[in-house]
């Protein structure tokens, strides 16, 4: 017989389990998947919501958009992952709102009350304050967003194919990537091996020099978060692959097709108007990696509990995690703005820190439960790692600086590390060697609709029967798909 987890019953169900504290977390991602992994098991209840049913491994997703993986290799649903647990309910939902009076999420018009909340619920891109640029270039944060470049750019060679026009051709091989960092650098290095190879390979008509990928940025070099030797590797990486830098150049304008640009403002804070020959770029395909702002919910609970926040959304922690005032309340991953460092430097949004916090989290809500202290928060840091292409990544492993063959197996080996599914785990390692040993790649389809990175509609789905069935007992009312219907407060048991 299956182990009763009867969590949203109204009248809490008998035995051991009713008693427990109930730990709601939000947000399955790296921070909040390794939080359940820790509490799998102990005296506790867990409910994880999220409005995404799966895990999604953010570190590839270039990889998705470049066509060397499918969807599935980065995603793992999150029942398969942690659901089996006995004492861990997965529920799917988006949280709209948090009562920090009444300790209660609002989710799905559910009021479900809990006893330690941890949001671990990411953060997502922003163009600041130009939202008007995001259906003209998608950004890079979910499953949508990679398929709605690659699909962009396989539909440009599609075309290009057919088109007789040079001009146009040219138009539609060039492809710009706003954001030099990491992401931006691993897109931009992938895509244009992509564009090389595809034209070499499978398209008669088109010309492999006049493939054109442009990264674009305000900073002075590629990479500026890790030493300058490593930044001079990738950049000189990337300029021989084919790659054209645009850096201490910032966007002005995104229209449809072009990227409008201008210099950066100087040390005085003024800005150059003047013709300075930058001119402008053409391309059929834009992408954007410049940009990250915390989840919704770090200016809700700053609302709510006058918690700060950083320019970024983020919410300034307390040294475990919790609110100013608020002990029941924990931040976490890239959600939050953690400066209780040896050195006083913020912890950086990635999957290294949020694991660590998370799981720390995790032990810190275990340990007060049995009334011990735990040890303060320690991060220790792993470095950071950029892959800029085939066989070539660069590593900054806490002053170790390595590149080319080395740094990628170092990048391989750390990224399948960090993968929370073992199946992915070895379908990601099959496809890298086959790629690397065929140039091959597996996941070159196109599929989906034009702009279907906007407006996702994600969470939870509430089905209508039909008028006919609407009359038997307990049926909800007719109306559209997806209406909210109206449900009781559901306490925590």
């Amino acid at each position: 017989m299956a182990p009763e987890r009867f969590f949203l019953e109204l009248d809490p169900p008998h035995g051991a389990m009713a008693d427990w504290p109930h730990v709601v977390i939000v947000g399955g991602g790296f921070a909040g998947l390794k939080a359940c992994h820790v509490l799998a098991g102990q005296p506790v209840r867990v409910t994880l919501i999220d409005k995404r049913n799966f895990n999604l491994f953010q570190p590839l997703l270039y990889q998705v958009a470049s066509g060397l993986v499918s969807e599935a290799d980065v995603a793992s649903p999150l029942r398969q992952m942690v659901g089996q647990a006995p004492n861990i309910q997965i529920l799917l939902g988006e949280v709209i709102d948090i009562d920090t009076e009444a300790r209660e999420v609002v989710f799905n018009d559910h009021r479900y009350a809990y006893d330690h909340l941890v949001l671990a619920s990411g953060s997502g891109s922003t163009y600041f304050g130009h939202e008007e640029w995001r259906p003209l270039a998608p950004p890079m944060k979910i499953l949508e967003h990679a398929d709605e470049i690659r699909r962009r750019l396989l539909m440009a060679l599609e075309e290009a194919e057919q088109t007789r026009d040079p001009e146009r051709r040219r138009f539609l091989q060039s492809v710009v990537v706003v954001g030099a960092g990491p992401a931006g650098c691993e897109l931009a290095g992938s895509l244009i091996e992509l564009m090389h190879r595809a034209v070499e390979r499978d398209f008669k008509q088109l010309d492999r020099a006049q493939c054109r990928v442009i990264l674009l940025d305000a900073v002075d070099r590629v990479l500026p978060a890790m030493a300058a030797n490593l930044s001079a590797d990738a950049a000189a990486y990337l300029e021989r692959a084919g790659v054209e830098l645009r850096l201490n150049t910032m966007v002005a304008a995104i229209e449809p097709g072009r990227v409008l640009l201008r210099r950066p403002p100087d040390a005085t804070g003024e800005a150059d108007t003047g013709d300075d020959g930058l001119g402008d770029l053409e391309a059929a395909t834009i992408c954007w990696t410049a940009g990250v702002r915390a989840s919704r919910l770090g200016r809700l609970l700053a609302e709510r509990t006058g918690a700060p926040v950083d320019r970024g959304g983020r919410l300034q922690v307390e040294a475990d995690f919790s609110l100013p005032g608020h002990p029941e309340i924990r931040a976490v991953g890239d959600l939050c703005h953690y400066a209780h460092t040896g050195d006083g430097r913020v912890l950086p949004g990635m999957a290294g820190p949020a694991v660590q916090m998370g799981g720390w989290v995790a032990r810190d809500i275990l340990a007060g439960l049995e009334g011990r202290r735990s040890a303060p928060f320690r991060w220790f840091d792993l470095g950071s790692m950029a892959v800029i292409g085939p066989w070539y990544a660069v590593a900054d492993l806490r002053g170790l600086h390595v590149s080319g063959l080395a740094g990628w197996i170092l990048w391989a080996l750390a990224h399948l590390a960090f993968i929370p599914d073992t199946e992915n785990r070895i379908a990601l390692f099959s496809k890298w060697m086959w790629q690397i040993a065929t140039r091959q790649r597996t996941a070159l389809l196109i599929t989906g609709r034009p702009d279907q990175h906007l407006g996702v509609d994600v969470g939870l789905e509430r089905a209508v029967p039909p008028d006919g069935l609407s009359q038997l007992p307990g049926a909800p009312p007719s109306g559209p798909l997806n209406r909210l219907i109206s449900t009781p407060r559901i306490t925590a048991m």
